[in-house]
């Protein structure tokens, strides 16, 4: 996927939407801030959440940081591999990297997300 086609949220997770599922992962920016990941702690399917709320975290030599649900629903899938592999969050966090996927219950929390345009403003304001 392509930044340029994806939605994010303040907190560096990004959103594509496809047929009331959204695919969720962190961006670029959060990796390289992050820099060396060591651990990750992801929620198992079936498990509800909330925009705005905590589903997990990703933990670098540097920092744990939580990750956050920038939609609505339900999780029905999990990278399982992703924990054993944090590389692939180096490598291609718009692909391989993504973390879970949420059939979401409502659009609301979507009108809220940022295009990659803004998204890439309030990176480059926060430097």
């Amino acid at each position: 996927m392509k930044p340029e086609e994806l939605l994010f949220a303040q907190t560096h997770e990004w959103a594509h939407i496809a047929d009331d599922v959204a695919t969720i992962g962190i961006s670029k920016n959060a990796v390289e801030a992050l820099t060396d990941l060591v651990y990750m702690d992801l929620p198992a399917a079936g498990t509800a959440v909330k925009a705005g709320e905590s589903f997990g975290e990703v933990e670098s030599v540097k920092a744990t940081s939580e990750l956050y649900s920038p939609v609505d629903g339900e999780i029905v899938e999990v990278n399982t591999s992703l924990p054993d592999n944090l590389d692939v969050l180096n490598e291609d966090p718009y692909g391989q990297g993504w973390i879970i996927k949420i059939k979401m219950s409502n659009q609301d929390a979507v009108e809220k997300l940022l295009d990659f345009a803004a998204y890439e403003k309030q990176c480059d304001e926060s430097h």
